[in-house]
């Protein structure tokens, strides 16, 4: 059978890795690769391909989420749906929450953590995610992780993970907001420990996240060769410091707590939730805008799952972005190439070029004028396949 060929012509190409838009373009997709860009006018044909009218239009690369809970559908208490869903109830969820997010313009997702290793299935059915988390016994996360105390049992347990066939290991270096009895800001796994963790991960060619909220959990992460830091509430600049000499990321979550604190009591989200959540509120904006200052790297991931975080809202958290101190177009990078090196994918995806894997989306009018143009996406396309057509674009 003869690859499929598309034409999307007339529209401003937003590349993904912050240089100027290329305007009055087209693109061609043939198979599952970009194939052609340049200017409308010069255009190829592509005979019986199908042609995608973009004007009004701009063309990026579909957005990447560095941190999403797939398994969960933005209820008031996660906790309780975790505990309360079967596994074949989660599965159905996460197949749901997989499909949204692919509509709202998402080709890509990294899971941060699913019981039963339904992350791992997910993964082999749609090629994405990651296997449970690893946390110290009662730690953040316990309910869905994989608990291990020392060194030897961290090590084990990444191990453990890998052969699972997870892509990436996340590790809990601090308490959270949604783990009853937990202090967000409690430092949990120690120096050594993540050190075993980094170790592990690095040495099987995995990239590893870390939760980290406090600031001494972030400062251990950091020292032990963590390579994102995932919500990062209290970074400090040597904090900071460490992070620009290892290249590690922040992955800054920000409408998470934002949710949290906007629905509150009145939804139903529980009580020791929403404290925690508005106590550690302005800390979390605070920290953000100091990695914005420092040219930390960022990559945009939602937490979505978490109370009415619903899935398909990327776009939302890059208003977040913006609203907080960063550029259009860098948020915009955050969330394509930034995110893909993050993942170890950009030789694949995160960028608009010739020989890249057709992971692209279609925004009315110019994100990088008016960033609320990414959550109104017309057409989105997953390796050269189109999975939304809103407008009726393709004819």
């Amino acid at each position: 059978m003869a690859a499929s060929v598309h034409l999307i012509r007339d529209v401003t190409v937003i590349d993904g890795l912050g240089r100027q838009p290329l305007r009055d373009a087209a693109v061609v997709v043939e198979g599952d690769r970009i194939a052609w860009i340049g200017p409308a006018a010069h255009a190829p044909s592509v005979g019986d391909g199908r042609v995608v009218d973009g004007r009004g239009h701009s063309l990026l690369p579909g957005m990447i989420n560095c941190h999403a809970h797939l398994c969960n559908d933005g209820a008031a208490d996660l906790f309780a749906q975790v505990v309360s869903d079967s596994v074949p109830i989660a599965t159905i969820r996460a197949v749901l929450n997989a499909r949204l997010a692919l509509e709202a313009g998402v080709t890509t997702i990294r899971d941060c953590g699913a019981a039963s290793q339904i992350a791992l299935e997910i993964a082999r059915a749609v090629e994405q995610g990651a296997g449970r988390v690893v946390t110290m016994t009662g730690g953040h996360g316990h309910f869905i992780g994989r608990e291990a105390d020392g060194p030897d049992e961290v090590r084990k347990a990444v191990r453990a993970e890998i052969k699972g066939g997870a892509h990436f290991i996340k590790v809990m270096a601090t308490g959270g907001v949604l783990t009853p009895g937990v202090d967000p800001s409690q430092t949990t796994f120690q120096p050594e420990e993540l050190r075993a963790a980094v170790e592990e991960a690095h040495k099987a060619g995995r990239p590893i996240a870390s939760h980290a909220i406090g600031n001494r959990g972030i400062k251990n992460a950091l020292a032990a060769g963590i390579d994102s830091v995932e919500h990062g509430f209290y970074l400090d600049d040597e904090s900071v410091n460490l992070a620009l000499k290892n290249d590690a990321y922040m992955v800054p979550t920000l409408i998470a707590v934002d949710q949290i604190v906007n629905n509150g009591l009145a939804r139903g989200i529980p009580d020791w939730v929403v404290r925690k959540a508005e106590a550690e509120a302005g800390h979390h904006r605070e920290s953000f805008a100091l990695a914005v200052r420092s040219g930390m790297r960022i990559a945009a991931g939602t937490d979505a799952g978490t109370p009415f975080n619903p899935h398909g809202d990327l776009a939302l958290e890059l208003a977040k972005m913006v609203e907080f101190g960063l550029g259009e177009m860098a948020a915009i990078v955050a969330a394509t190439s930034s995110a893909a090196r993050l993942l170890r994918l950009d030789h694949l995806i995160g960028s608009v070029e010739a020989g890249k894997q057709a992971d692209l989306l279609l925004v009315p009018g110019d994100p990088v004028a008016d960033i609320a143009a990414m959550r109104r996406p017309a057409f989105v396309m997953k390796a050269g396949r189109v999975y939304a057509d809103w407008l009726g674009l393709a004819g």
